[in-house]
């Protein structure tokens, strides 16, 4: 499993894989995740999520995170506040200026055209 952390300003992504197809803006993209906080409590989990790579549909930090991505790859990301929920957070789950762990496994990818 990788371990990316994401900090603020910095793309995530694979960037001299070329062996893969990987998942590039623009692309749906099929995850199942699980989301956990700083203590370890599981906030969100789902067996298939998908959502175009790029587009804002997500937090800023999984739209920097799963970017260069193959199928079948994990990875656990380190999202922190300014990429995921800031000052807001998500409530009840997420609490205001949270970090967020989430492990993700990329299951599929429908390629815009390029």
């Amino acid at each position: 499993m990788e371990d990316v952390k994401i900090p603020k300003g910095k793309k995530g992504g694979d960037d001299n894989d070329t062996a893969f197809v990987t998942a590039q803006n623009g692309d749906t993209v099929i995850c199942q995740y699980e989301g956990q906080l700083d203590d370890g409590t599981v906030f969100d989990a789902a067996p298939k999520f998908d959502f175009v790579l790029g587009a804002g549909d997500v937090i800023k930090g999984w739209d920097q995170g799963v970017l260069g991505m193959a199928v079948g790859q994990v990875r656990k990301l380190t999202v922190p506040p300014a990429l995921g929920y800031g000052k807001r957070g998500a409530l009840p789950e997420i609490p205001p200026n949270a970090t967020l762990h989430f492990v993700i496994t990329l299951k599929q990818i429908l390629q815009s055209s390029r």
